[in-house]
């Protein structure tokens, strides 16, 4: 007669209540989110936000491949790269959205020497992101 073990309530609720927070934090990182509202760039993946001013962006331009750089925090998963990344030349922050590091990104530098790079998963949007962000930048100059 073999002795079944039975398992305690509470490790079967700790089981189950880590594998809803993990896919939880999967499901908030999966995509970047944007919004221009008052002159302003928000942008939002998961715990990393970006929030810039309009007036303060110096460029914008499409690069193919984001620079080599030192992760600060952040992930890479497939084809995503979401973090604060540290720039090796200019020591300055860089904050990276990519959810398809296969297509090309959107590069904003602001604030003289600070770069965000970002792009989405649908290239139309990422397109259509810049035009309004160029847009925008040639208005205020």
């Amino acid at each position: 007669m073999t002795k079944s073990k039975k398992r305690h309530w509470f490790w079967n609720l700790l089981i189950a209540l880590t594998i809803i927070f993990c896919m939880a934090a999967f499901v908030i990182h999966y995509k970047n989110y944007h919004s221009i509202k008052e002159g302003k760039l928000k942008i939002y993946s998961g715990i990393y936000r970006q929030q810039l001013l309009l007036s303060e962006m110096d460029s914008i331009s499409f690069v193919k491949r984001i620079p080599e750089m030192e992760r600060n925090t952040g992930f890479s998963w497939l084809a995503r790269e979401k973090g604060v990344f540290k720039d090796s030349l200019t020591e300055s922050r860089v904050y990276v959205f990519v959810d398809d590091l296969r297509q090309r990104k959107i590069r904003i530098v602001h604030h003289d020497s600070l770069k965000l790079f970002l792009n989405f998963t649908d290239s139309l949007e990422t397109a259509q992101l810049y035009e309004t962000l160029k847009l925008a930048i040639d208005a205020e100059e």
